[in-house]
């Protein structure tokens, strides 16, 4: 057996070091298990080379790559066939190990197996190999297999070649001692790379759990929140891909690759991740009067009492006596006044319900049925070891100031505290996403999650930024997020808006500084609007759309 020479040995550790320069960059699992198979096979010049690698479930070596230049054979990998051969047991039917299978004894023990000629050695069954031979007329000679194991002695897989060539003639040689330690060194060497892709890759699972996570505990919050987190990255990255095909416009030079869209991905699934902390009576008010339940039920309960003291009145004034005219208009009387009260509790059960716009005369309007005295119990607070506090009835007003503050609500349900308490929950989530330590190619998630409720003009929150000082990508996260809101059909506190109704706000928005708008231009000509509408939105909520009407688009 003819050792290697000097010349020869300084050339293979370069193709080491170059080796592990090339696994070091690699990113792509089938192409870094090909390159080592093809670098181990060239080093000592195999005419073939399996790599296997374990199963899920540890049971069995499956065949990753399979390579036989004398056969024409190139199977798995990156660039190979499809393979088709069966995978070899790591134990038998008793659960003992596998001691019959080269492959199978070099991974069970972590052992190199050099063979000299396999049809002269007894040890292992090569009866699957001789079949092989037989049907594709070959002949295989030399074996030599090593096992790839992790820092913890954990499998990754295992290295095989076949049949060494002499350079010089082509005869099928023995691989050498110094082949089995270039070829280990290599195995090592590739271990560490899978070992570490796959640590990278177990990490960043571990990520998206985490975001999961956070979003299932959202949705249990509020399963109205949860689906918005869900439906806001899926908008965002069908117009963030718009973008990126654009071509002409000022948006043109915009491009992503796999990692920027997964950055984008993982901030869509993370912009409200805030509002874990923002009480559900507040992220879910439907209502003016809602916080645990609707307070409407309250207040008209106090018409039920008005109602019956009305009648109690009525009566009382019949039995101190008066004729049959007297009595009627003592029952006209109160009919006028309980058609009163009832107009005022269907009038008061509409303004609960938020709206576009209260108007000036209907905030008057409460405020004037607030000021009606009514007798209700009186709340007494209980000292702690006292005994129950007297029940006690007392003249107060029909509406307590809290209630006339949520009654008079303008637009929407939430009351100006609220509102600064949702909209603080973008603050926390800027808060938590920069609190955490991402890798280089994650740390634009804070920026893009948090600035979606930015306004081109700076007047959005929470920093005021303007468009020059944002991201393309939270940019497009804004809009995103208020097309969602706007079409969106399970909220408490609204109907989802038709998509015509939508665009036109939205389109109102791209003209008075609140969203950018080139992005919008793009949304509405790519058609994003139309095929995340055909996915997500209600279908009555599908009308017709004239492209031409739409505020601040020219088709």
């Amino acid at each position: 057996m003819q050792e290697l020479n000097h010349i020869q040995i300084a050339q293979r550790l370069d193709q080491l070091t170059e080796l592990s320069v090339a696994l070091g960059a690699s990113h792509e699992t089938d192409e870094l298990l090909e390159r080592i198979l093809m670098v181990a096979k060239g080093m000592t010049h195999a005419d073939g080379g399996t790599l296997y690698r374990p199963s899920a479930d540890g049971a069995s070596l499956c065949f990753h790559i399979s390579v036989n230049d004398t056969l024409g054979i190139r199977q798995g990998g990156a660039h190979g066939d499809r393979i088709d051969i069966p995978a070899v047991p790591l134990f038998d039917e008793q659960g003992d190990k596998n001691l019959s299978s080269v492959a199978a004894y070099s991974a069970n023990f972590r052992l190199s197996v050099n063979i000299e000629d396999v049809y002269q050695a007894d040890v292992f069954n090569f009866s699957g190999m001789r079949s092989f031979d037989q049907q594709r007329g070959y002949h295989s000679q030399s074996f030599l297999t090593v096992p790839m194991t992790d820092h913890e002695g954990e499998l990754v897989g295992v290295l095989q070649l076949v049949n060494a060539k002499d350079p010089a003639s082509g005869a099928i040689r023995a691989f050498s001692p110094t082949d089995q330690r270039f070829i280990e060194a290599l195995a090592a060497q590739g271990a560490v790379a899978l070992t570490n892709q796959r640590l990278i890759q177990q990490l960043e699972d571990l990520l998206e759990a985490l975001v999961n996570l956070i979003n299932i505990g959202i949705d249990e919050k509020s399963p109205y929140t949860g689906r918005h987190c869900q439906f806001v990255p899926e908008l965002t990255m069908m117009l963030a891909e718009a973008v990126h095909n654009t071509e002409t416009g000022p948006l043109a030079d915009f491009r992503m690759n796999d990692g920027d869209r997964k950055e984008l991905w993982l901030a869509g699934l993370l912009h409200d991740c805030g509002k874990i902390t923002t009480p559900v009576h507040v992220v879910d008010k439907g209502t003016k009067l809602e916080t645990i339940f609707d307070r409407i039920h309250m207040v008209s309960t106090r018409y039920e009492v008005l109602m019956r003291d009305a009648e109690i009145r009525a009566l009382k004034a019949k039995l101190a006596g008066g004729g049959a005219a007297d009595h009627a208009a003592i029952d006209a009387a109160l009919a006028e006044e309980l058609a009163q009260l009832e107009a005022e509790r269907q009038f008061l059960r509409a303004a609960n319900v938020g709206g576009e716009g209260m108007k000036q005369e209907d905030q008057e309007r409460v405020l004037r049925i607030a000021s009606r005295r009514w007798t209700g119990p009186r709340v007494f607070k209980k000292e702690p070891g006292a005994e129950e506090p007297p029940f006690v009835r007392e003249e107060q007003d029909f509406l307590t100031a809290e209630e006339v503050e949520n009654l008079n609500i303008r637009f929407g349900t939430l009351t100006e505290p609220e509102r600064k308490e949702i909209n603080n929950h973008i603050a926390v989530t800027i808060r938590m996403l920069e609190s955490l330590p991402w890798p280089k190619h994650l740390q634009n998630v804070p920026e893009y999650a948090g600035g979606h409720h930015e306004r081109m003009d700076g007047k959005g929150y929470p920093r005021g930024l303007t468009k020059d000082q944002m991201s393309v990508q939270a940019r497009i996260m804004a809009i995103a997020d208020i097309f969602e809101a706007l079409t969106a059909r399970d909220r408490p506190y609204k109907k989802g808006k038709p998509l015509s109704e939508s665009l036109r706000i939205l389109g109102n928005f791209s003209l008075n500084g609140h969203i950018d708008p080139d992005l919008f231009d793009i949304f509405i000509r790519s058609k994003v609007y139309l095929d995340f509408a055909h996915k997500n939105v209600d279908a009555r909520q599908l009308d017709h759309v004239d492209e031409s009407r739409i505020p601040g688009y020219t088709p």
